[in-house]
C-alpha cells in the first residue's frame, strides 16, 4: 500500500524539479558565467593615442610613460592651446619603433590621424570569490586579471596582476541576471570592474 504513495511523491518531486531552472540557484558556476559572458566583462580595453600637442598631465600619465619608455613616443616643449592649460604642453610624434608598434594595430581609417585608439587587452575571470544573497539580491565578489592583446597591452598591463571586484545580481522570474544599469544601492557590473581593487 505505500509503493503508490511514494509513486505520487516521487512523481510530484519530478514535476517540481522540473519547473526549476538552473538559473533559479545562483552558484559561484553560475554567477561566472553570467559575469564572464556579460557585455561590460567580455568589452575590450581600448587606449586613445593622441599625437601632436598634448596637456602636460596627458604626457605624464602611465600610459604616456610606458609609450616613452619602449620608444615608442618622443616629444618636445610646445606653446598650449586655451583648452590645453596650464603649461607646460608637449608636441609628441610616434618614433620609427613606435610607427612600426602602432601600424599593425591602426584600423586603416585611422592611418595618418592625430587621435585613434587602439585595442590593448581584454579581461579574464579567475573565479568567484564569495556570494552575499538578500531576498531577490546578491553580491558576488570576484577575482580577474587583463590579458594584454598585444605589445602595448603587455607594457600597460600585467597578466600577474589580479583584481577583485564586487557584482550585483537581481533575481528576475527567468533566474538570476547580473545588475547592468545603474540601480542603486547595488553597484552595477561596469562601476565594479572600474573600481577593481588589486587582489591580495
Amino acid at each position: 500500500m505505500r509503493t503508490p504513495y511514494i509513486l505520487v511523491l516521487s512523481i510530484a518531486g519530478l514535476i517540481l524539479l522540473s519547473s526549476c531552472s538552473p538559473r533559479d540557484f545562483l552558484t559561484r558556476r553560475l554567477a561566472a558565467d553570467l559575469i564572464a559572458t556579460s557585455t561590460g566583462f567580455r568589452a575590450t580595453q581600448s587606449f586613445q593615442m593622441t599625437t601632436g600637442v598634448v596637456s602636460n598631465d596627458d604626457y605624464l600619465s602611465a600610459e604616456y610613460l610606458a609609450l616613452q619608455h619602449h620608444g615608442w613616443i618622443s616629444a618636445t616643449r610646445a606653446p598650449c592651446s586655451a583648452e590645453l592649460q596650464p603649461p607646460p604642453c608637449w608636441d609628441v610624434t610616434l618614433t620609427p619603433s613606435g610607427v612600426d608598434t602602432f601600424r599593425n594595430l591602426l584600423a586603416a581609417a585611422d592611418a595618418g590621424k592625430p587621435v585613434f585608439r587602439v585595442p590593448v587587452a581584454r579581461r579574464e575571470l579567475l573565479g568567484v570569490t564569495g556570494i552575499s544573497k538578500l531576498g531577490r539580491a546578491a553580491d558576488v565578489e570576484f577575482t580577474w586579471r587583463w590579458i594584454p592583446l598585444n605589445e602595448v597591452g603587455a607594457a600597460f598591463y600585467s597578466a600577474d596582476l589580479h583584481y577583485r571586484s564586487l557584482a550585483s545580481f537581481r533575481n528576475y522570474d527567468d533566474g538570476w541576471r547580473v545588475v547592468q544599469g545603474a540601480p542603486r544601492p547595488s553597484q552595477p557590473l561596469d562601476d565594479a570592474l572600474r573600481d577593481a581593487e588589486p587582489a591580495p
